[in-house]
């Protein structure tokens, strides 16, 4: 009996590291493959760091009140604007209609094709050329406008392992990790977008920083306060109600009752020439 029992034991072992090997395994391959498809993203819009220009972040300055962004002339872009001032945002679209868009941090390496999905589930296990991995894709909240002109729009990404996708989002619970990298730029067919980070904190997801439906300038100056008196740094940014908001999301590893925020406003629009 006591032979029988053991034999069984063992059997379930062995099964149980079959099954936990094969899951490493298929883990690793996601990885690898999701790795490749990104570094083509790169390659199909002809990303490249110009020469001559230094991959340095722009700091993060407090714009004057009431300012609208304005576009410099070309002479005058920063580094990160030059970067990606050539990106071909329709080659990707030949791939798949649904990229919608370029988000990169200087300063550390997030730089991804950004997806307009239909729906907050698809992309969270597909890439952006629609191939199934658990590495997924950077992705717009479904139920925002793809013109990046609501007040707070949302974009998520898995916090993998290895730091890629938005990994390298906690980082911003030190300050000088955020004075490396201050700001997110996107980009879309307007132009180059910059964003300046003033807030980065962990979050219940049934907390405001997720409501899309603040409408009064009173609504707005409470999810800015929340956002500042959360804030795991204080980066002595304080956007307005008449800023608009991103706000990137991803895991924190804790289970799924919370979730791991960086925010900025935008200060500069780089319109297309």
């Amino acid at each position: 009996m006591k032979k029988k029992v053991y034999k069984v034991l063992t059997v379930v072992l062995v099964i149980g590291l079959v099954v936990g090997c094969a899951g490493v395994v298929r883990h690793q391959v996601d990885l690898h493959k999701g790795a490749q498809d990104y570094a083509d993203a790169e390659a199909i819009a002809g990303f490249s760091i110009p020469s001559g220009v230094v991959q340095e972040p722009e700091k993060a300055e407090q714009p004057e009140q009431d300012q609208e962004p304005e576009a410099p002339a070309e002479e005058a872009l920063p580094a990160p604007v030059q970067a990606l001032r050539g990106l071909d945002l329709e080659a990707l679209q030949e791939v798949n209609g649904e990229a919608g868009g370029w988000l990169r941090i200087p300063g550390i390496a997030i730089s991804y094709p950004l997806m307009f999905g239909g729906d907050n589930d698809y992309y969270l296990n597909h890439t952006w050329k629609k191939e199934v991995s658990a590495v997924g894709s950077i992705f717009l909240d479904c139920r925002n406008n793809s013109n990046f002109q609501d007040f707070n729009t949302l974009v998520y990404g898995h916090r993998m392992r290895n730091e890629s996708m938005f990994g390298l989002l906690a980082g911003y619970k030190d300050l000088e990790f955020w004075e490396k990298a201050p700001s997110v730029y996107i980009v879309d067919q307007r132009g180059i977008s910059r964003y300046d980070i003033f807030a980065a904190y962990e979050v219940s997801v049934l907390e405001r920083t997720y409501r899309l439906d603040l409408q009064t300038d009173e609504e707005k100056e409470d999810f800015i306060a929340f956002a500042l008196e959360s804030s795991a740094i204080d980066t002595g940014l304080v956007p307005t109600a008449q800023d608009k908001i991103l706000t990137l999301s991803t895991c924190t590893g804790r289970g799924h009752a919370t979730r791991w925020v960086v925010q900025a406003y935008l200060t500069e629009l780089y319109e297309n020439p």
